[in-house]
């Protein structure tokens, strides 16, 4: 990608992991950007909680009441810092391509997080955002966001941040976006309704910015067997847990790729930042529409620490 044609080539994964494994599912992870590489994708974004999977035993069961499932999850979540990302890094490196990728990260005090992790075309970490907030049952895995959250990277000019899932619905998140000047909004979600896309199209509008959905495809099939009460709480291929809902989207909110429901694939598209300009020619949030006299928005961009 050069920095005068401002053109970024996006590529958005509807896959689906292999469960509770995180060593699998990286494999597949690194598989795709290969391919995404191939392809010429300058990023590769992924699901929300792509490694290990996403939790979904917690809307289908009472809690705390879930003995030999959460043991699981935690074992398979990720070492951001660790080796364990160490097989994307490379392949990021070798297909020269940045990741935004969807995980459950295991923090140093044992807590965990649902967080988007960027690595760069070099195979280095470049970056990390923590959901601020989770929602409903998904609070019984994972702790609200600490530090670092809302963080924005900069892909040959473009700058790039994630909001996961219901962020996408929290007004002063998106503000926070706009605020640090994002181009591309990234959003791995779990929500599969028809509502989801009209979310995707309004935020793009709102913030005259691009607008990359990105979700799983996953059915009950997809649970391992040996865990326990897993054939009373899952049927097989038509029981679905995610049907995907992968979509991306133009400043303004045109539907430029998907949505993709029903089959995993992948969306790609040359998104234009010019558009972005133009767009915000007509509708600028943080410039000539915007009235900082009247309202305004503080940012704790480094979080609180307990000690």
């Amino acid at each position: 990608m050069s920095d005068d044609r401002r053109s970024l080539r996006v590529a958005a994964v509807q896959a689906t992991p292999v469960c509770f494994d995180r060593a699998a599912t990286l494999e597949i992870v690194a598989d795709h950007i290969a391919r995404a590489g191939d392809g010429g994708a300058d990023l590769v974004v992924f699901p929300e909680s792509f490694v290990p999977g996403y939790p979904d035993w917690l809307w289908r069961t009472a809690p705390w009441s879930d003995p030999g499932w959460y043991e699981r999850f935690e074992a398979n979540a990720v070492d951001v810092h660790g080796d364990d990302l160490d097989v994307v890094r490379s392949a990021a490196e070798a297909a020269g391509t940045w990741v935004a990728l969807g995980l459950t990260e295991r923090g140093p005090s044992g807590s965990l997080y649902n967080c988007v992790v960027y690595i760069d075309d070099r195979g280095e970490n470049a970056g990390v955002h923590r959901k601020l907030v989770a929602t409903g049952a998904e609070r019984l895995v994972w702790a609200n966001g600490q530090g670092p959250m809302l963080t924005v990277v900069d892909i040959g000019g473009v700058r790039v941040g994630t909001l996961i899932c219901w962020e996408m619905y929290m007004p002063l998140a998106r503000t926070a976006m706009y605020q640090q000047g994002v181009d591309v909004l990234l959003s791995p979600t779990w929500d599969n309704s028809d509502e989801w896309i009209s979310t995707l199209r309004h935020t793009a509008k709102e913030g005259q910015v691009f607008v990359v959905g990105v979700t799983a495809f996953l059915r009950g099939s997809d649970i391992p067997r040996d865990l326990p009460g897993a054939d009373d709480l899952y049927g097989g291929d038509d029981d679905f847990m995610s049907r995907g809902n992968t979509a991306i989207v133009a400043p303004g909110g045109d539907l430029i790729a998907g949505p993709l429901i029903g089959e995993a694939g992948t969306l790609t598209a040359d998104l234009d930042l010019g558009l972005v300009a133009a767009g915000r020619r007509k509708f600028d949030p943080l410039g000539h529409y915007s009235r900082p006299d009247i309202l305004s928005l503080t940012i704790n961009h480094e979080g609180a620490i307990h000690v």
